[in-house]
């Protein structure tokens, strides 16, 4: 028989004063409950009660037991309903994961109406480049761009779609002009991302079609943040996902080239590890990451231009 469950008959036998109480109040029989008691003393190889057919008395070693035994029942009615809690109020650390990217740009500004939200919820978020294991790095949820490989086991949720697009300041344009056609870029200077496809030569759709330009370095970099800031500064073109951009392209800041081509799309996924026994702290967190964003499919961050 289950150990636990025979010490819980065993400290209601001793509460209830006999053994057919005890079986009521637990909804079993009395040889039922008896057994209970029999195979706990045997485990222990002593005993535990001493009977009577008037009353049950605690032998000294009973006394001992009992106390322990009502104290780890106590600890794991505490624990039971600690987690019970757990799933049905949100509340403790959050461990987030996301890409450099779209943690900085687009995730950073929905946390703290998150948090305004779930005040009984610490935020504890991780951002990088790097590949991560969500299970072997302890995070409960994370943002990944398609770019990146996502584990088959993952539950993976699509959020948005983000084009790549081409921008410069308004400075380089006044001083270069707009290219008109994607040809053109082989005339300009461009701020490359330091990928080997597109070292040489960046990818220009149009509808269904693509064409692959040739074009020239004014700088390279492994960090897409570096490559905005030389925008801004007027060094050239650059080639980012709608997501980093769009603050910029609202502010005047930085202006599309090319208005009617993209580079590509980009998947942005929220990922975390199963939908069965979600924690109400996860699911909450998720539940208000995926309200704002209604369509995956769209690029919200074109629409609201």
């Amino acid at each position: 028989m289950d150990r636990l469950q025979s010490m819980r008959v065993f400290a209601k036998v001793v509460e209830q004063g006999s053994f057919a109480r005890a079986g009521g109040a637990l909804e079993m029989s009395n040889a039922v409950v008896t057994r209970h008691v029999a195979d706990l003393e045997q485990h222990l190889g002593t005993r535990l009660l001493n009977r009577t057919t008037r009353r049950l008395s605690l032998t000294e070693t009973g006394q001992h037991y009992l106390d322990r035994v009502r104290q780890i029942l106590s600890d794991i009615d505490d624990a039971d309903a600690l987690a019970g809690a757990a799933v049905k109020c949100p509340q403790g650390t959050l461990r987030i994961y996301s890409h450099l990217g779209v943690g900085q740009a687009r995730l950073a500004p929905l946390l703290p109406r998150f948090a305004a939200l779930q005040p009984n919820i610490v935020l504890d978020l991780t951002l990088s480049d790097r590949a991560v294991d969500l299970v072997e790095d302890g995070f409960d949820v994370g943002f990944f761009t398609g770019l990146q490989k996502i584990d088959n086991s993952m539950i993976a949720r699509r959020l948005a779609t983000s084009n790549v697009i081409l921008c410069a300041s308004p400075a380089y344009v006044a001083r270069r002009g707009l290219p008109q056609t994607p040809q053109e870029l082989s005339r300009h200077d461009c701020l490359n991302y330091a990928y080997e496809q597109v070292r040489h030569s960046w990818p220009v759709h149009c509808g269904e079609s693509e064409e692959r330009v040739p074009i020239t370095s004014k700088m390279i970099s492994n960090d897409a943040e570096v490559l905005r800031q030389a925008a801004l500064a007027g060094m050239g073109i650059v080639m980012r996902s709608s997501y980093t951009l769009k603050d910029d392209l609202v502010e005047g800041r930085l202006v599309r080239v090319l208005a009617e081509h993209c580079s590509g799309k980009l998947g942005i996924f929220m990922v975390y590890p199963s939908r069965r026994f979600l924690s109400a702290k996860v699911r909450a967190f998720t539940d208000f990451v995926a309200a704002q964003f209604p369509d995956p499919e769209a690029d919200p961050w074109l629409e609201e231009l």
